[in-house]
């Protein structure tokens, strides 16, 4: 992935360019920091998302969200570099559960430099 560098390393959350195209993650799991990002900005509290992601514990998912408030400009550009994929993708098919992931090309993408 090329774009903006961690600024601030967290120790919950890894950007390892073989596994998601480099998007930051919660280590051990697949669990990317823009989705939780994105779901908190929205208005998903801290308890909503333990909720969600009973495995992650408070921790890391306050690390995640700490990670994303430390790199803004990163967790932003990734959250963009998605929504390009998702516009760029075939419509998906019809009975796709209502929030059910989407599998996008992260580690696919064409490398620049």
């Amino acid at each position: 992935m090329v774009g903006p560098q961690i600024k601030v390393p967290h120790p919950h959350v890894c950007c390892d360019p073989l596994k998601f195209g480099g998007s930051p993650h919660i280590t051990g799991t697949g669990v990317l920091v823009r989705r939780l990002w994105a779901w908190h900005r929205g208005g998903a509290s801290i308890e909503t998302l333990l909720k969600r992601y009973p495995r992650l514990g408070p921790a890391r998912v306050l690390d995640a969200l700490a990670f994303a408030w430390d790199n803004q400009e990163l967790v932003e550009d990734d959250l963009d570099r998605e929504r390009r994929m998702l516009e760029a993708a075939p419509v998906p098919p019809v009975g796709l559960r209502p929030l059910a992931q989407q599998s996008l090309p992260f580690g696919d993408e064409r490398r620049d430099g």
